[in-house]
């Protein structure tokens, strides 16, 4: 806000919108927010981006479904000691990143569970070790490349002597659906 210079990033609250709309759609009513805080314009955007799909979709929000933290695979498996022990627990849980992803899937596992049947999970980023996971993560691309090109492309059009406006971009982001994610266990 207020730059003299181009600004490209992504549209985090529509990355997690398509994230938790993929939930949804699965038929998950009880969806956790997991990671992040609301000290970033990022942390804030997903947050926001979560909220505006489960109210879209008349779902309730309970406060202990946002459960927020470090953005790493450590708080990530942290917070699966706190999610697990919800009186009311979700069915699916929508991570600030794949970091958190990750750390979550690992701490669902270590507790019996199977992440992706059990427990739906998303991460955010699309970073390479999320293919690769166990079950593979459906996670939102953040446009980073794209990013990086535009401004790349902005900076050498300056360079060149040639004009550029102030903006602000948003990159839209896409969601690659993998294994970590179904429809939902009602369990007694």
């Amino acid at each position: 806000e207020g730059a003299d210079v181009p600004v490209f990033r992504g549209d985090d609250a529509y990355g997690t919108g398509l994230a938790t709309n993929h939930l949804i759609s699965l038929g998950h009513k009880r969806i956790a927010m997991i990671g992040g805080t609301d000290q970033t314009s990022t942390g804030r955007d997903r947050y926001q981006g979560y909220l505006n799909a489960m109210e879209a979709a008349g779902l309730e929000v309970r406060p202990s479904w946002r459960i927020p933290g470090p953005r790493t695979k450590q708080a990530g498996f942290e917070a699966a000691g706190q999610f697990l022990a919800l009186k009311d627990k979700p069915t699916a849980a929508c991570c600030w990143n794949d970091l958190v992803a990750i750390g979550l899937m690992n701490g669902i596992a270590r507790a019996g569970l199977v992440p992706g049947i059990d427990i739906s999970v998303t991460g955010y980023d699309d970073l390479e070790e999320a293919a690769i996971a166990t079950p593979a993560l459906t996670t939102v691309w953040n446009g980073q490349r794209e990013v990086g090109r535009r401004a790349a492309s902005a900076l050498l059009d300056k360079l060149n002597g040639q004009m550029v406006r102030p903006s602000q971009e948003l990159i839209k982001p896409e969601l690659h659906v993998r294994q970590s994610t179904g429809k939902p266990v009602e369990r007694a």
